[in-house]
């Protein structure tokens, strides 16, 4: 049985009391008593959107339209720095708009770089580098001598800055900064450093470059190509050019490529710098173009705040573009670590066929012989961790980069080297949440929660030679998020209520054997199925999983084997009525409840389905019931079953037919008998179920040991030639292979007449709350699962002003 609804072979507690006070003491008389009444009022989702959240739906749709990068001026004034190549003496700039744009755009405070609103405390030193660049681009060509004065004056007051270990360090800044105060030298400005404090700088930088390549010697060239403008005369162009792309650029980076053209001329260079200017007029932005990761990007931070769901066509539209540049080979995916396992994760999630062969170029000693991983950048390891979580076939590519990535993440996690590279926690807290929740664990709604408690603009903070901002991080996505969280709360917390109602209705809190598990019952569904029009769905999976939970105690602890037969038979016949045909109260007490619920689903489907499916619900009952008889038998004549004739029953015992089957039929498409009688319906149950079972005896073994029950691990135990160490190590295989299994039924679509993908994604659903509450231990006793539930169904967000 489910480890959610109950605990097989286990002695249940003989108290009425939820596990966490969900359900209030005192319904109000004027909640609906029907989930089918309730869902009437909840149908349109439109209905729950507010004018305001309206308006901010549409103004992230816009995030769409293309990716809106925030200029840079430490790249424009790289770019402004360019000579023009006809003039002998070199006296004008090839690029006189930019020059322009950094007499304009100088802040208040007279640095260069990201606006002083945005600018986080420890970013200091970008703001330097930045403001040093646009100084020396003015002063190259003699002009805005009072910005480069005001210029000075900041370096000058931000100086010490310079050795504060706690700022955060742009890529490339212990070779790039020292070499444009060199530059400054030539260039005859004075400036406020300290001469000591200069003499140590230069000094890194000369360790820094003439340190040997190492293992990762590729790696090494690439970063010492890419930060070319902090070298200058001493740099190996015909080296720095192999990097050069289709597009022309270096590293798509508009300083890199500037840099370049300025000492060869190569069109190719220039061809990209007039693209950049064409796009931004007069400006530069740090990295170009970044259209794909920056729009996969808005995906992604959509999903983790749950309210992707409002942006169904235009996430459809965006990955098909993506799926279309997979296929192509595209170089903005496949040269960029990030871009590229983003792009394998949420094209697979979304149901694309994608070969994890492509990601070969990241086993762990490709990846640190490249620039990012010479660069050790945390970001891209944390992406690729992610992606090799989509592993739904026999994928060694995928396996091996979970292992190095998970071992990597831990240590720098451990030796507080994550936070050295982005400001705030970000990184720490997303480093975090992925290693304590795997894909298969983390429950769509928790991890909401958590993204929605952790989002800041920061997140949208790009790391490179300067700091990045594309147009992911947006007040308008959080506060829809919280919203969206609070309404659906809101929702269900009515729903809790009446389904409080419902038990105390059914007499099911007067069974004295039986937990009341609804709180954890009401949590797996309001965790999974969560958006307002699914409340009909929530309302069957939560009372059939009271029920399932109850009828489990029934045949364990609280029946006889006659009130055990008798239910059987009631179900059978199924329109049996009258007193007469119940051998005890607690059998017409459950037998009632079972069939008011059928009912009541069977009349809320037909609504939907447009055809009666009561029978074939109770149906899944009936085959329920039978597996727990049998397994009462095998009790009761100490029968020990084989290995095969275990499974078999078991899979159908553990209880998740009557919770997850009749659910299908309520989330929105009609299905018609041939789909619900089809192999793809039966692999996706059995493969649910099967790990369900291995997932409860392996978590179990012990307890059933001492209690005496039969379960996988002590049957493969029977079998001899094992250890229990062995046996355990067994049973943990099978699982995680019927988890790939179940995962590639789910995501990858079939032909027109298979199963839909939002009934599909409820057999995942499930087996990521199995996989959540057997994480530590084997259910209830898990205080996680109580808090976690709590904030999903009783604590509203509350964002900051």
């Amino acid at each position: 049985m489910f480890v959610c609804f109950s605990m097989a072979g286990s002695q249940p507690p003989m108290s009425s009391n939820p596990v966490f006070p969900l359900v209030p003491a005192a319904i109000p008389a004027t909640c609906r008593e029907s989930g089918s009444l309730l869902t009437t009022e909840f149908s349109n989702t439109n209905l729950f959107v507010s004018y305001d959240d309206s308006r901010r739906i549409q103004r992230i749709k816009k995030m769409f339209d293309e990716a809106q990068l925030s200029v840079s001026a430490y790249d424009t004034a790289w770019m402004a720095m360019v000579p023009t190549p006809t003039s002998s003496m070199e006296d004008s700039p090839f690029f006189p708009q930019c020059a322009r744009w950094i007499l304009d755009n100088q802040l208040s405070d007279g640095s260069w770089g990201l606006p002083l609103p945005r600018r986080d405390p420890s970013l200091i030193k970008d703001a330097l580098s930045s403001t040093l660049a646009c100084i020396l681009a003015l002063q190259r060509w003699g002009l805005g001598e009072q910005q480069v004065t005001k210029g000075i004056r900041f370096l000058d007051f931000n100086s010490a800055s310079l050795k504060d270990q706690k700022q955060h360090v742009p890529i490339g800044f212990d070779i790039i900064f020292p070499g444009m105060i060199d530059y400054a030298k030539d260039l005859g400005l004075n400036l406020p450093f300290k001469s000591t404090d200069v003499d140590a700088m230069l000094a890194k930088r000369n360790v820094e470059l003439t340190s040997g390549f190492g293992r990762n010697a590729e790696g090494r060239r690439a970063y010492l190509a890419y930060v070319s403008e902090g070298i200058q005369h001493s740099q190996d162009w015909d080296m720095v050019m192999k990097y050069q792309r289709q597009n022309g650029s270096l590293f798509n980076s508009p300083s890199t490529t500037a840099v370049a053209f300025s000492h060869l001329q190569d069109p190719d260079c220039l061809r990209y710098l007039y693209a950049v200017l064409d796009k931004f007029e007069n400006a530069a932005p740090a990295i170009y173009p970044l259209d794909i990761r920056s729009r996969l990007s808005v995906i992604d931070t959509l999903d983790s705040l749950g309210v992707a769901r409002h942006f169904t066509n235009e996430i459809k539209m965006l990955l098909d573009k993506t799926y279309q540049c997979w296929l192509q080979g595209d170089e903005d995916i496949f040269l960029d670590t990030t871009t590229c396992a983003m792009a394998f994760r949420l094209l697979r999630v979304y149901g694309y066929d994608v070969s994890s062969d492509r990601l070969s170029p990241f086993s762990e000693d490709c990846f640190f012989n490249s620039l990012e991983g010479y660069l050790k950048d945390k970001t891209a390891v944390l992406e690729l961790h992610k992606a090799s979580q989509i592993i739904y076939r026999e994928e060694p590519i995928l396996e091996e980069i979970s292992s190095w990535t998970m071992k990597f993440l831990k240590q720098e996690f451990c030796n507080g080297s994550i936070y050295v590279d982005q400001p705030g926690e970000s990184i720490s807290t997303k480093v975090h949440d992925a290693l304590s929740y795997p894909y298969h664990v983390d429950l769509e709604r928790l991890g909401h929660r958590r993204s929605i408690h952790h989002y800041s603009d920061i997140d949208s903070t790009w790391t490179l030679k300067t700091y990045c901002c594309p147009n992911i991080g947006n007040k308008d996505v959080l506060k829809l998020a919280a919203d969206d969280f609070n309404l659906c709360q809101s929702i269900q917390k009515k729903e809790l209520k009446q389904l409080g109602r419902w038990i105390i209705e059914n007499k099911l809190d007067k069974l004295s054997f039986a937990r009341q598990k609804l709180g954890y019952c009401y949590f797996s569904a309001a965790a999974t199925l969560y958006a307002p029009e699914l409340s009909d769905a929530r309302f069957s999976w939560a009372k059939n999983g009271v029920l399932t939970t109850v009828v489990d105690d029934f045949f364990d602890v609280g029946g006889s084997m006659e009130e055990l037969v008798n239910l059987v038979q009631l179900l059978e016949n199924w329109e049996v009525d009258g007193s007469t045909d119940f051998c005890s109260e607690q059998v017409e007490i459950l037998f009632t409840a079972i069939r008011g619920t059928i009912r009541e689903i069977g009349d809320m489907a037909l609504a939907r389905q447009g055809r009666d499916v009561t029978r074939h619900i109770n149906d899944i009952w009936v085959e329920l019931v039978k597996s727990m008889l049998k397994e009462a038998e095998w009790s009761k004549n100490k029968c020990v079953p084989t290995m095969e004739e275990y499974m078999k029953n078991a899979r159908v015992s553990f209880a998740l037919g009557p919770i997850v089957l009749p659910a299908l039929y309520l989330v929105g498409p009609k299905l018609s008998e041939e789909m619900v009688s089809s192999a793809e319906y039966k692999n996706l149950y059995e493969g649910m179920s099967t790990c369900g079972r291995l997932l409860n005896d392996w978590r179990g073994c012990s307890r059933d040991s001492e209690q005496g029950t039969v379960n996988a691990v002590s049957l493969l135990l029977l079998e001899g030639g094992r250890t229990l160490d062995d046996a355990v190590e067994e049973v943990r295989e099978a699982i995680e292979k019927e988890r790939k299994q179940l995962l590639r039924l789910v995501l990858l679509e079939k032909e027109e007449k298979g199963m839909p993908k939002c009934c599909k994604q409820l057999f995942w659903n499930m087996a990521k709350v199995l996989h959540l509450f057997y994480m530590k231990d084997d259910g209830f006793t898990n205080e996680d699962i109580v808090n976690v539930a709590k904030s999903i169904v009783n604590e509203p967000i509350h964002l900051a002003p």
